[in-house]
């Protein structure tokens, strides 16, 4: 199973002061030494935290697979054509969210999302979508071409009881296996830490898992590298 480490909350450290440190590049490059398969970053339309030029950078300095997050909107489907990330995740944004709430709508998006998808995949950039864990949602995203779903943990993070968690694992579960039947790759993520993650890195068929937050917490107090070092050694034991 891959680690995808977003450092969106790198950047957020440094615009709290408007500053030039930390730097989510140099971080990036410290969460691949850790043992990081990819580096996800999320490019919001009013740039809180990751910035046009974060993005530029990266895409010269990953030598994994950069993952740029965004909304399907025509502004950062040009950035997205122009950078050449090796993915796109497409996801939902309000303004007013602290951190993404939910998973796209796809069935009810699709007409918007179709021709957004084809235009990246026509540029040569693997396409996944965001999406609750939802048999409904992932087959609407096959449907659309998408190449790729990733699943949303938050409830299964956020679940305050064994039974909920239970049931939201489940509900990951059939998610997960309905889009990998369908021939999609399957990737889940969202409020993942190292106490929950156990029971998603036992998923055989997620091929991803992308951890942000609960990373770069650590990172503060142990150091990036080795905080994702003690993520992916985490993901291995399953």
């Amino acid at each position: 199973m891959r680690l995808g480490v977003n450092v969106d909350h790198i950047a957020t450290i440094r615009q709290a002061r408007r500053a030039s440190e930390p730097d989510p590049v140099r971080a990036a490059v410290l969460a691949e030494l850790g043992g990081a398969d990819g580096i996800t970053v999320h490019l919001r339309a009013d740039r809180r935290h990751i910035q046009d030029r974060d993005v530029e950078i990266l895409r010269q300095v990953v030598t994994t697979r950069l993952n740029l997050e965004m909304a399907a909107t025509q502004e950062m489907l040009r950035i997205a054509l122009t950078v050449k990330p090796d993915q796109v995740t497409l996801v939902p944004e309000r303004r007013e969210e602290l951190t993404t709430e939910g998973g796209l709508d796809v069935m009810l998006n699709a007409t918007q999302l179709r021709p957004v998808i084809r235009a990246l995949r026509d540029g040569g950039i693997h396409v996944s979508l965001f999406v609750d864990p939802d048999l409904g949602q992932v087959k609407e995203s096959y449907k659309i071409d998408s190449q790729a779903v990733e699943i949303n943990t938050a409830a299964f993070a956020d679940a305050r009881d064994s039974v909920s968690r239970e049931a939201a694992l489940r509900k990951t579960v059939d998610a997960v296996r309905h889009g990998k039947k369908l021939g999609m790759a399957v990737h889940a993520g969202h409020g993942l830490n190292y106490s929950n993650v156990g029971p998603l890195a036992a998923i055989a068929e997620l091929e991803e898992l992308n951890i942000g937050h609960s990373i770069v917490a650590r990172a503060a107090l142990l150091g990036m590298e080795r905080a994702v070092r003690e993520m992916a050694e985490l993901l291995r034991r399953r």
